[in-house]
């Protein structure tokens, strides 16, 4: 597998956008390009990478957009990696609309495993998708802001910016 990515900035600090062949396989946030492009490495151990080119610009700038403006949505081809159990959680995440919360509970009702909170929210920290898959718009039963692998203030940013 061949996967081609670029470092950019946004808002919420950098951004890692990485894609396959067939569609974003990854959109990283964090504070130091490195650190992204270190994860991307360790996500991919197989895959041979690739610094975008200019043709790679379009979507380094897509997923820059899907961050800025969260609650637009997005039809981009995605290149999805995961269990069986983590697709159906990011499915059902999918299905959450932009500017409300559910609990890891909650989802865990809503794909039939009603005992799996836990479980729901190991799958939120393997999401390779910042804002593709709105782990963002999980919170705790009692409403709280928990954690997210992108950092709690981003969650909370990014909640903020779909109301």
């Amino acid at each position: 597998m061949t996967i081609t990515y670029a470092v950019g900035t946004c808002t919420l600090g950098h951004l890692l956008a990485a894609a396959s062949e067939r569609g974003l396989c990854a959109i990283f946030l964090g504070d130091e390009p490195e650190m992204l492009v270190g994860q991307l490495r360790k996500r991919f151990r197989t895959a041979t990478l690739l610094a975008g080119d200019r043709d790679f610009d379009r979507w380094l700038s897509q997923a820059i957009e899907l961050v800025e403006q969260p609650s637009r949505g997005s039809d981009v081809a995605l290149d999805i990696h995961g269990t069986d159990f983590q697709i159906q959680v990011w499915e059902a995440l999918r299905q959450v609309p932009a500017g409300s919360t559910v609990s890891y509970a909650e989802l865990a009702k809503r794909i039939g495993r009603p005992t799996a909170a836990r479980a729901v929210a190991q799958a939120c920290g393997a999401n390779r998708l910042a804002v593709v898959i709105p782990c963002h718009r999980v919170i705790r039963a009692d409403s709280s802001l928990s954690g997210y692998r992108w950092g709690v203030a981003r969650k909370a940013e990014l909640l903020k910016r779909e109301q």
